[in-house]
């Protein structure tokens, strides 16, 4: 999904870049924009978990309802998982020539 929000942001970018922004500002901005709704989704998924640990351990037979290493390490992969995922598309926009994207347009 960000990869095509870049794709449809090229000639945005390309501005950004004639203008003077730096490819750690593009980098940045990319990031930024992608890894928000995953930490959004991080704390939720976490805040439900803690909330539904209870339900989870009364259905079954000897779990614990809050296991504070399991939800770590769940919560540091799909974080670590996302983060890569932003990363390629973010850097394939700083490395955008702003002169070729703003002649696409």
């Amino acid at each position: 999904m960000l990869s095509y929000l870049v794709t449809q942001r090229t000639s945005e970018i390309g501005v950004r870049m004639a203008l003077g922004a730096q490819t750690m500002d593009v980098l940045r901005l990319v990031m930024g924009q992608g890894m928000k709704p995953v930490v959004f989704g991080l704390v939720v998924g976490l805040a439900a978990a803690v909330g539904l640990g209870k339900l989870v351990a009364a259905q079954l037979y000897q779990t614990s309802p809050y296991n504070p290493m399991l939800l770590t390490m769940t919560a540091g992969v799909l974080g670590f998982a996302a983060l890569l995922a932003c990363l390629f598309p973010a850097r394939r926009a700083s490395n955008l020539n702003p002169v070729e994207a703003l002649r696409v347009e």
